[in-house]
């Protein structure tokens, strides 16, 4: 099966470049695009009181950071001969897998490619898995790419 409409979210993490050079190797079919999504995340902002004060500088600041990642993103992108477009999108108390998985249908994207940290135990506990969850919520076929620092688990004797 080749992939048409091919979602990939970046926040220019190096998980987030493994996902895109995968996706990058499934644009190569005649026909394919990227859509490069990247969600502005304020949902921690609104737990801290002290940034309160100045909510709207540092969301603005981060919108403006989103922005410029993404155009690079696509100069890249542009640069290796695949078709991508570019979109942002806010997350104001949903969590950003959500804002992904809505956006993939929205687009109708056949595949999301997915950069993974690979958590596991407590960390994972503690963190949660962007990732993850967008797997658990979505119809739409997920492609998850470990990053760099991911070690393979050792095996059971």
């Amino acid at each position: 099966m080749s992939y048409k409409r091919i979602l990939v979210p970046v926040d220019g993490s190096s998980t987030s470049k493994a996902g895109l050079k995968e996706a990058l190797k499934l644009a190569r079919t005649p026909g394919a695009r990227l859509r490069l999504l990247h969600v502005v995340d304020e949902s921690p902002l609104l737990s801290l009181p002290e940034a309160g004060y100045a909510i709207d500088t540092v969301i603005d600041d981060l919108k403006r950071s989103g922005k410029a990642l993404l155009a690079n993103v696509a100069k890249s992108v542009a640069a290796q001969g695949a078709k991508c477009e570019i979109a942002m999108v806010e997350s104001v108390g949903q969590r950003v897998a959500d804002q992904i998985t809505a956006d993939a249908k929205r687009w109708r994207a056949d595949l999301i490619v997915i950069g993974t940290h690979g958590r596991r135990g407590v960390q994972r506990l503690l963190m949660g898995s962007d990732a993850e969850l967008v797997v658990r919520n979505t119809t739409i076929p997920v492609l998850l790419v470990h990053g760099p620092q991911v070690r393979p688990a050792k095996a059971k004797r």
